[in-house]
């Protein structure tokens, strides 16, 4: 998960540069954060996204046949281009090793509108759609995209940088409101290695729906999520 120090433009919450940083972005104490069942729902859904270099993130399924993470985890600094789809792999229900599924991505879809290089002003499109190889989800295990509202009851969980064999994350977290450059801001602990996670928001029925991508972490807990819907 990217961190953007002094991220200017919140509506709710101020900068805090003058804190001291934390050992990662995005948590507190981590205290709130827990071992998932991956094998369960909501969380069929999860995967993780990985790179031939090394890179390693988290990503979901939205249909069948197709995952969404984070734009950001295919770029790549050095040569200022996008890695080639062949070298970008999605295990599915991933934990200590094992996975229910692998599947090779045929081709990706960057959002229009995101630009790797002024990710501040275009985090709010940070969201590749990857089309793999073979269906790698059942559709009744999917979950709706819905809008984001402020105060709505949240749940992140992806492969953290500290926990990276494991899903692990947030389950008692909320929606704090949305930057004036369409990010949405949420106080979910979660960290590096989870850029890309589907940030899951209670409807009033009870249910969940997929609310946005995680994509950047605060300097302490919480952090930003490209919203789903616009």
């Amino acid at each position: 998960m990217k961190y953007w120090p002094c991220f200017l433009g919140l509506l709710v919450v101020g900068t805090v540069c003058a804190q001291p940083l934390p050992s990662l972005p995005g948590l507190g104490d981590g205290a709130r954060r827990e071992l998932i069942d991956v094998h369960a729902a909501p969380w069929r859904i999860l995967g993780r996204v990985q790179t031939e270099l090394g890179v390693k993130c988290t990503g979901f399924a939205v249909a069948p046949n197709v995952v969404m993470t984070a734009a950001h985890c295919l770029w790549l600094p050095k040569t200022h281009t996008y890695i080639r789809p062949g070298d970008v792999h999605v295990l599915m229900e991933y934990s200590r090793g094992s996975y229910r599924q692998h599947a090779h991505v045929v081709r990706f879809i960057i959002s229009p509108g995101y630009d790797p290089k002024n990710e501040s002003a275009t985090g709010s499109s940070d969201r590749a759609t990857l089309l793999l190889s073979e269906p790698v989800i059942a559709t009744r295990d999917l979950l709706p995209a819905i809008p984001v509202q402020d105060g709505a009851r949240a749940m992140l969980v992806g492969y953290s940088q500290d926990r990276n064999e494991v899903p692990f994350g947030d389950l008692d977290c909320h929606i704090n409101g949305v930057t004036v450059s369409g990010l949405v801001h949420h106080d979910c602990e979660a960290t590096k290695g989870v850029s890309g996670a589907p940030l899951l928001l209670q409807k009033p029925d009870g249910t969940w729906g997929i609310g946005g991508l995680a994509v950047a972490a605060d300097v302490g807990p919480g952090g930003l999520a490209a919203p789903l819907v616009p």
